[in-house]
């Protein structure tokens, strides 16, 4: 399994693996939506050997009350059903936290399974003041520090590109 960033010729199999792991084209259609856009700051793929896409994480920008803070949002995040259970999914979120922090990205925030995520070293956002939309997110949106500075001074509303709207 290579670990890598996306590349163009990725997109088809990005997008056929992401409408077989969600219930809904919802997904698919948030991540092509976010392509054609330019809001995709980061994507890493998980190939085979024949270089099928079997894992996915997308890494898009957010804001801070308005404003470009250097931050970004992990949303796509999709593994085969093939390869369950074998850590690929942690393996792409700790390549793209790499990555991003190799570009001099400040944090990293997701909706998600705080369970899951903490075990990865993210952390409520509510401890630093920080909230998105939707009602009930207070538990499971989560942040990460890129740098040691991420959240000095920082606090506040966090808002997802308009395609997420949509979701």
């Amino acid at each position: 399994m290579l670990i890598r960033t996306e590349i163009g010729i990725d997109a088809a199999s990005i997008d056929a693996l992401l409408r077989r792991s969600f219930p809904t084209s919802a997904e698919a259609e948030l991540v092509q939506q976010l392509r054609e856009d330019g809001l995709l700051t980061l994507g890493m793929v998980a190939t085979d050997d024949e270089g099928q896409v079997l894992g996915y994480a997308s890494f898009s920008p957010v804001t801070v009350n308005g404003e470009e803070q250097q931050w970004v949002g992990l949303a796509s995040l999709a593994v085969d059903d093939s390869v369950r259970k074998q850590g690929l999914a942690s393996r792409l979120i700790d390549e793209g936290l790499d990555t991003l922090n190799e570009f001099g990205y400040a944090a990293v925030v997701v909706l998600g399974d705080p369970a899951y995520y903490q075990r990865r070293g993210f952390e409520p956002a509510v401890r630093h003041q920080l909230r998105c939309r939707g009602h009930g997110t207070e538990e499971t949106f989560l942040v990460y520090g890129l740098s040691d500075e991420a959240f000095n001074g920082v606090s506040g509303y966090i808002a997802y590109p308009s395609p997420f709207d949509r979701l």
